[in-house]
């Protein structure tokens, strides 16, 4: 077993994750794992740069997860980053900041590769020959994955809930004419996918990330967030399109309330749950397969 750990730097969040893994079978025996809401894609797709303070809440992240990893004797270290540090004109003081402090350079990944990562972290569990369509929203971007054992197709797309909530909303709770905008981008987002993805022909929609896993909290009824009981929950369409209207019909202050919405999610959110109520209704799904494990376990595997 080689002691590896991953970290996953998106538009919302910043993450850890600390495992033992067998090259051979690609067993993975999770020793720690951790999520910090960093926002560092706040006001990227306005101003094309990454905020200082920003940049700051990331490096203080990352100046936690240097000591975990050295509490926890990690071999091997690998820092993807995805797509807020893609489109930022300042990139290189983010790139600088981090080699500073886990001495380890941030891989400025395509969203080809992200695609690459979250198919294998989220399909390594599953079973049989149905071929999977996986989803992973983003804060600034989304990726399809379509494929069974290997990536058939992929193509990364710029919607993202902290992208088209910056875009689009201006009001509590949102209106029907942000509601609608956003949906009209999810839409032309999805035509764009669909050109290199074959997103219908799936037999079954797997869906990652902090939007999915919220709306599957808050489906199943949780009273608290339980990683074990979203993971490889099953989603009705039906219930995805239920939370949905009722994330719309909340405000920020019925949003934080509800127990499993993360405080870092409450303003992005309703975002989230229209990109996954659009791409369910688009594929024609009826679930979604939600996984806990996505690009973060993709990147661990990697490195092993």
């Amino acid at each position: 077993m080689t002691r590896v750990a991953g970290i996953d730097c998106g538009t919302n969040s910043i993450r850890l994750l600390v495992a033992d893994v067998h090259p051979g079978t690609r067993e993975l025996v999770e020793l720690d794992r951790r999520m910090t809401i960093v926002r560092l894609g706040q006001g990227v797709d306005r101003t094309g740069r990454l905020a200082p303070e920003a940049l700051e809440r990331t490096f203080a992240a990352c100046r936690e997860y240097a000591a975990v990893i050295e509490e926890l004797g990690a071999e091997r270290i690998r820092f993807v980053a995805t797509s807020a540090s893609r489109d930022a004109e300042n990139r290189q003081d983010f790139v600088d900041g981090v080699v500073a402090i886990l001495g380890v350079e941030p891989e400025v990944i395509s969203g080809d590769q992200e695609a690459a990562f979250s198919f294998a972290g989220a399909t390594g569990e599953l079973r049989g020959d149905d071929r999977r369509l996986v989803v992973d929203i983003g804060g600034g971007s989304t990726e399809f994955v379509v494929g069974n054992r290997h990536v058939e197709a992929a193509r990364s797309v710029d919607i993202g809930c902290v992208r088209l909530t910056e875009r689009h909303v201006r009001h509590d709770p949102v209106t029907a004419e942000e509601a609608e905008a956003i949906r009209a981008d999810v839409r032309a987002a999805l035509d764009l996918a669909a050109e290199a993805v074959p997103i219908a022909s799936a037999d079954t929609l797997v869906g990652l990330a902090g939007s999915v896993t919220t709306v599957a909290a808050i489906a199943l009824g949780l009273p608290e967030y339980d990683s074990a009981k979203v993971h490889h929950s099953r989603i009705s369409a039906e219930r995805v399109a239920e939370v949905t209207g009722m994330l719309l019909a909340s405000t920020h202050d019925e949003r934080a309330a509800i127990p499993v919405v993360h405080p870092g999610r409450v303003d992005v959110i309703v975002a989230g749950a229209l990109v996954l109520q659009e791409i369910v209704e688009r594929v024609g799904a009826a679930e979604v397969v939600v996984s806990e494990h996505d690009i973060l376990d993709g990147i661990a595997l990697s490195v092993a």
